[in-house]
């Protein structure tokens, strides 16, 4: 049988995700050869195809090779081949199993299903829309603004942010320090009875249904009536969640709790209360990225009128929240 002719069709790059895919197509008389190598993220990938030479084929005649040149219609096969090999399309829409597993936890524990009460709570709100500061959609917004840039909103970002950081550490000890503070660091009784209230109801939640390694000793450390967001952070950083996902959830979650109560309170409709949901997007996010880089020492807040509101509503005389 003569010696095997070769010719070379051509070589090219393109790109499948990441990663960056040399694909070289060898003819032979005896198989056709699909080689490829990647840089960057996919994995080194061959694939082969072989056309037998069986006792009735003949061999095929001597001849000249002739220098052939490349041609779409065999590097789109070979491509087609590498995508079959083991390499998923870029657009699959599929997150990595840590992505699904933090989305599913923080949508479940601060879900308004999620069982701490937190629907009995307006924070204030209450007092707010009877004394007039309050009246619609675009009064919301400023007054719910202010509590999350400068009020207990970023308080409560800064204090569940140092207890995943702690909690993360091992630091039992500095854990129980913030644990301290948070439930001191309270204007009035009611929002003490707010946020120790949903705290203690979240422990005992996740200790029922979410427990995990370690989870029991960093809650024994955080005292039987821990602030909420001490709470939420201990347990995020007890199952690896990551920090700026973790507050930027709950500061959306607390938002999204504020609305709902003064949906009923003012009252808006379901679309203006999303509308203000909508022009807050920004100020959580922000306010959940300075949270997460700030220290104990920046604690502080500047919103005066709020403090008053949740002092007040205790001697209200019609309530529908206990805050």
């Amino acid at each position: 049988m003569p010696a095997a002719r070769t010719a070379t069709i051509t070589a090219t790059t393109t790109r499948m995700g990441t990663a960056t895919i040399m694909v070289m197509v060898m003819i032979t008389t005896m198989r056709i050869t699909i080689m490829a190598t990647t840089t960057g993220a996919a994995i080194t990938t061959m694939g082969m195809a072989v056309l037998p030479m069986t006792p009735t084929h003949k061999a095929p005649t001597p001849m000249t090779p002739t220098p052939m040149t490349p041609t779409p219609m065999v590097i789109i096969p070979a491509i087609a081949m590498l995508m079959t090999l083991g390499t998923r399309p870029a657009d699959a829409g599929e997150a990595p199993d840590g992505e699904r597993a933090t989305l599913f936890r923080l949508m479940t524990w601060l879900s308004p299903s999620f069982p701490v009460g937190s629907f009995s709570y307006s924070s204030g709100l209450e007092w707010a829309v009877e004394a007039g500061d309050i009246v619609d959609g675009a009064t919301l917004v400023g007054w719910l603004s202010a509590m999350l840039s400068d009020g207990s909103g970023f308080c409560d970002g800064v204090f569940m942010a140092q207890a995943h950081r702690r909690t993360a550490a091992g630091d039992l000890a500095g854990l129980a320090e913030v644990a301290e503070l948070a439930a001191a660091m309270v204007p009035s009784r009611e929002r003490q009875l707010e946020s120790t209230a949903q705290g203690r109801a979240f422990v005992d939640i996740a200790l029922a249904a979410w427990n995990c390694e370690g989870l029991a000793d960093a809650m024994a450390a955080i005292g039987a009536a821990p602030a909420y967001p001490v709470a939420v952070g201990v347990t995020c950083a007890r199952h690896g969640l990551a920090l700026p996902l973790s507050v930027h959830a709950f500061l959306h979650a607390l938002t999204a709790n504020w609305i709902s109560a003064a949906a009923r309170l003012v009252p808006l409709g379901q679309t203006a209360s999303q509308r203000a949901l909508a022009a807050l997007e920004p100020v959580v996010a922000a306010t959940g990225a300075r949270a997460a880089q700030a220290s104990l020492d920046d604690l502080g807040g500047a919103t005066l009128r709020a403090d008053l509101a949740s002092m007040r509503h205790e001697a209200q005389y019609t309530r529908l929240f206990r805050s």
